[in-house]
Parts: structure tokens; sequence; C-alpha cells
């Protein structure tokens, strides 16, 4: 007897797959959603009606219908159809299964490779993919939830075309529901007593997720009790423990890690401490790390903040240490503090925008030696060389001042910061305008 040998179970059949599995549409007309695309006269809808598909990415959250769609398209497409997991498959199976289409392109057949979470393969993988997509050997369909001008070569990327599928509205994924509940084959009609609001109910959980919605009316009915006429009786009770609490869609790598600090930093940014701590805990509560949090939180201190408040940037960094030291979930307040305090200082982007101007100069600008003057005469040679020479010691001047040019001689005078009259840099900016008052009037004065 081979051990390895996999025997049916006995009882097993088709409704023990996943509800999800089995209310898979196998036609466009039964696919839900992702109508901006897929209406007629939309590029992907005539690509299908025109049976002229080209390689493409479909990029978009879980349970938009990738998947689906790509089993669709290879339906309606003549082709041989090849799937790919990027979890399963290494470099050789890639080579193998590309020399074969290769082949089958010499006889007229075209093949379609369909891989699932693309983002997955490493750059060497994807770099096996690109001559039989350039020659046309494969019509590439890969799907991802993952941004893929992070996450695909650039050289793939210029081959494909991109589409962005949408999460499911809560009444699409309320009509899939509807359809479970209907279906004879696949579904549950007749055996399920649910009520429209406890649908809905299931609906706004799932968060554009017709996977979790399935998956969560499939527990709840297993966890409902028989009602007098054999139904199972699903109760609000039953939901609420199915449901437990909402999934957050939210993945520490991807797209909507980068849409949530945006909308924290924007939201400090604007001082509207209410968003910042919301989207604050939106990304903690979903598991993002608090160190990643906390230095963004520093870098909006200097960014936005800067001067005008020189406080933020060391409270930024003191939240910072209070999460390393305390750790979760007590760091939790130490980064709203931070995030609150930040939104509500006064605002300046003088510091970020004088930086961006050094950093053009440094780029643009010929790299000139440093003056002689600004040189430590370290060694006799050097001294010999001019190093040192005519500098002003300030400590020795009067007014702790002296007219010595410290930039060099294509930046003279160059100015880069400029104080706002926000906060402290009020302040700063009226030192500033002392000192370059004092220079104008001793140039030439002070030399020591």
């Amino acid at each position: 007897m081979n051990l390895f040998e996999l025997q049916p179970l006995p009882g097993a059949s088709e409704g023990r797959r996943p509800l999800a599995d089995r209310m898979r549409p196998e036609t466009l007309e039964e696919f839900v959603g992702q109508l901006h695309i897929l209406a007629p006269g939309k590029p992907l809808r005539s690509q299908l009606d025109g049976d002229d598909v080209a390689s493409m990415i479909l990029w978009g959250p879980p349970g938009s219908g990738k998947t689906t769609l790509a089993s669709i398209i290879a339906r309606r497409t003549r082709g041989d159809f090849v799937k790919f997991s990027a979890v399963m498959s290494g470099i050789r199976e890639i080579r193998d299964v590309m020399a074969a289409a290769e082949k089958s392109r010499h006889v007229g057949r075209r093949t379609i490779l369909f891989i699932d979470e693309i983002h997955r393969f490493n750059r060497a993988q994807q770099d096996a993919f690109l001559p039989y997509v350039e020659r046309g050997d494969v019509i590439l369909i890969g799907a991802t939830t993952e941004n893929p001008s992070f996450e695909v070569n650039a050289a793939l990327l210029s081959r494909v075309k991109v589409y962005v599928l949408s999460p499911l509205s809560t009444d699409e994924i309320l009509l899939l529901l509807r359809r479970a509940l209907a279906d004879s084959r696949s579904g549950f009609a007749g055996r399920v007593a649910v009520t429209e609001e406890q649908l809905r109910q299931i609906a706004v959980f799932a968060n554009g997720d017709a996977r979790a919605a399935y998956n969560t009316l499939e527990a709840a009915v297993a966890a409902a009790a028989e009602d007098a006429e054999g139904h199972a009786a699903v109760t609000d009770a039953v939901v609420e423990d199915a449901i437990q609490r909402k999934m957050l869609l939210y993945d520490k790598s991807g797209e909507e890690h980068y849409n949530l600090i945006s909308a924290l930093h924007k939201s400090v940014r604007n001082s509207d401490a209410d968003a910042a701590l919301y989207w604050l805990g939106r990304m903690l509560e979903a598991g993002e790390d608090p160190l990643y949090v906390a230095r963004r939180l520093i870098r909006m201190a200097s960014e936005d903040i800067g001067l005008a408040d020189p406080g933020a940037l060391r409270l930024a960094v003191a939240a910072m240490q209070a999460v390393h030291f305390v750790g979760m979930p007590e760091g939790n307040l130490a980064l709203a503090e931070a995030a609150v305090y930040l939104a509500c200082a006064p605002k300046s982007n003088a510091l970020y925008a004088a930086y961006g101007e050094v950093a053009r100069d440094a780029q643009k600008s010929v790299a000139e030696p440093v003056p002689l003057h600004l040189r430590n005469p370290v060694t006799g040679m050097m001294k010999d060389f001019g190093y040192g020479e005519g500098y002003q010691y300030a400590h020795d001047a009067n007014d702790r001042l002296t007219d010595m040019q410290c930039l060099p001689e294509s930046l003279k005078n160059r100015r880069y910061y400029s104080p706002t009259e926000e906060g402290f840099e009020k302040r700063l900016k009226e030192k500033m305008e002392a000192i370059r008052e004092w220079k104008r009037k001793h140039e030439g004065k002070e030399r020591r």
C-alpha cells in the first residue's frame, strides 16, 4: 500500500469545498464588480470580446476577484492555461513551463500563464519571464495585492498592462451572499433562515472582501441551530460570534501601509489632531510596527514643524524611547501623545526647504574645495600651504561675530534657511536678521 497515495474520505463531496470556492463565478456575466474595466466598451472587456488578451497584472485587495477573473479569461480565451503559485514555484519550474510554451507557439497555440501572488517572486524569478513575455510565447496574467511599482521589476512591468481592481461595495457583496442562499447546487438554498439585516452586517464586516463574506456566512450557518423546519436559524448572536471583530485591511509592507502613513502625515501637517489619532490607531490596531510609526513621527517633527517648535522633535524621540522601553500596547499612548502634540504644534517647513536647496546645490554645483581659512593646519606642511590663514576666531571678536565668509566663493552670501513667523522661528528670524545687519555694517572691519 502506498502511504502517500491520497484516498477520498468516506462521504467526501463537493460540499466540503469552502463556500467561496464553490460559488466562484465561471462566466463574465456571473462576475460581480469591477465595472470600470469589465463593462461593455471598457479596456479589458474589449480585449476579452475580441479574444485579443495581452499580458497583464491584476492589482487589487483580497477578495476583489483577481483569481476568479483570471479563470474566466482562461475559459474565454483559446489557449493552454497554466496556473503558477509564486509561493510554491521556483526557477526550474518556470523554465520548464516557458520551454513548453515556446514549442506551443511554434505550432500556433497560445499559453496563458497565471501567477498568483506574483509579488512573492524574487527579481531573478521575475527576470526569467522577460524574454518569453517579450516574444509572445506566453500571455502573463499576474495577481497581486501589492503595488506593482514597488514589487514588480520595471522591465517586466513595462511589458504588461496593470488593471486596478477595487474592493467590492457592500451592495455587491450582498448580491453575492443572496446568490449563495439561493443556489441549491453550491450554496444553501432552502437550508438557512437569515435576515436581510444579518446579511448586511456580514457584508459590512467583509470590508470589500468577497471571500471574507462567504467565510463568515459559512461559519454562521455551521454554528446555527436548526429550527422546527430543519433550517439553520442564524441569530444575531451567531453572526456576532462569526464576525468577532472587524478585520482591518492592512499589509505592513504593501500599498495600504503607505496609504495610512500618508494619511497620518498629512493630518499632522494639517493640524488635525483627531484625524492624526484616527490614522495612528488604524495602523497600530492593525499590527504595524510601533517603532516604524515612531520613526515617521520623528520625520514629521523635523519636516513639518522644525524650529517653529524645537520641543516637537524632543517629544517624538521621547515617544520612540518610551515604546522601546515599555513595549506595546502601553506604548500606544506615548505615540498618541506625540501625534497630538505634533498636530497642534506651530508648523514650518523652512528647515525642510532649506535642506532641499542645499541638497540641490551639492548635487548640481561644482564641488568646490573647502576655503583655506576654514581648514585646520594639522601639520606644518599644511600650514605652509595656507591652511587656516585668515581664520577669524569668533570668541575673540567683538559681539562674538566676524564678517568671515564660510561658504565657497561661488555660493557667497547664499541664503538657504528662511525662518517663518511661526513659534520659536520668529525669534530665530529676528536673530538671523540682526546677525546679517551686523555683518553688513562691519564688513572688512573685524579682522583678527
